[in-house]
């Protein structure tokens, strides 16, 4: 048995309605990983003997990229393609110089043909884009840095 489109869905639209922030299914080789929010993170992995969870990137630094003082990225909720604009040829959702609120869409993930918007998760205005069109992400990858509001 095989997982479809329409069983995918049925999984996000599940988690969706459901009190989790952060989903993760691994059937038959293949990894389905849902977050609600841009910042969920993972379940720390069991450690065994033989195998030790991989380490955590330093402060201020992900997927290799380091982020400035002053600034915080908004990661990548799931590994996807990244999606700045709600189709082509249209406006970004969001650019610098842009304004963002938590629920902010910045931007779309899509995984399997099914699309998830990415919240920003923070109050501040977006310094720079980072992800650009149809570009494959990584989980945590940053997609944009923002310079958050003074608390």
């Amino acid at each position: 048995m095989e997982l479809t489109d329409e069983d995918v869905r049925e999984i996000l639209d599940l988690v969706d309605k459901s009190d989790f922030d952060y989903f993760e299914i691994d059937y038959r080789g293949l990894r389905l990983t849902v977050s609600k929010t841009p910042h969920a993170a993972a379940p720390a992995p069991a450690a065994s003997p033989a195998t030790a969870p991989e380490p955590e990137p330093a402060p201020g630094k992900r997927s290799g990229r380091e982020i400035p003082d002053g600034l915080v990225a908004i990661p990548a909720p799931m590994v996807g393609t990244f999606y700045p604009a709600p189709s082509p040829g249209a406006a970004p959702f969001v650019s610098p110089g842009d304004r963002v609120a938590p629920d902010t869409t910045v931007g779309l993930i899509e995984v399997m043909k099914v699309f998830a918007a990415v919240a920003a998760g923070v109050t501040g205005i977006v310094e720079e884009a980072l992800a650009g069109e149809a570009e494959g992400v990584e989980y945590g990858a940053p997609l944009f840095l923002v310079r958050p509001d003074a608390p």
